[in-house]
């Protein structure tokens, strides 16, 4: 599935299921919690501490759960995804090209 595709599957679902969008301000809320469950995934997974009991590692259905609202952001305030994230990807070379290469710290 293309991101533009993964946009056009959720408009379609929240327009066949959703009954309508939830306001940009909602739903930059729901982002928020979204992204914190899945810190709470990673935090438990690769941090120092552990799952409680109940919890499970679901860091797939987390990073989908982010995508899923990041989406819905993008349609309801007419941001076509595909077309920002290749202008990110060319800002990122032509800024970037050679500062990780020559940065020290990253060598191993």
């Amino acid at each position: 599935m293309t991101i533009e595709e993964a946009q056009i599957a959720v408009d379609q679902w929240i327009k066949k299921y959703g009954v309508r969008y939830f306001s940009e301000l909602t739903n930059m809320a729901v982002l928020t919690e979204e992204v914190g469950e899945l810190a709470r995934v990673i935090a438990r997974k690769y941090g120092d501490q552990s799952f409680k009991p109940g919890e499970k590692d679901n860091l797939g259905e987390e990073m989908a759960d982010v995508l899923w609202v990041l989406l819905c952001l993008a349609n309801q305030t007419g941001v076509d995804l595909t077309e920002e994230l290749q202008k990110s990807i060319e800002k990122k070379t032509n800024r970037d090209s050679l500062r990780h290469i020559a940065n020290p710290k990253l060598m191993a």
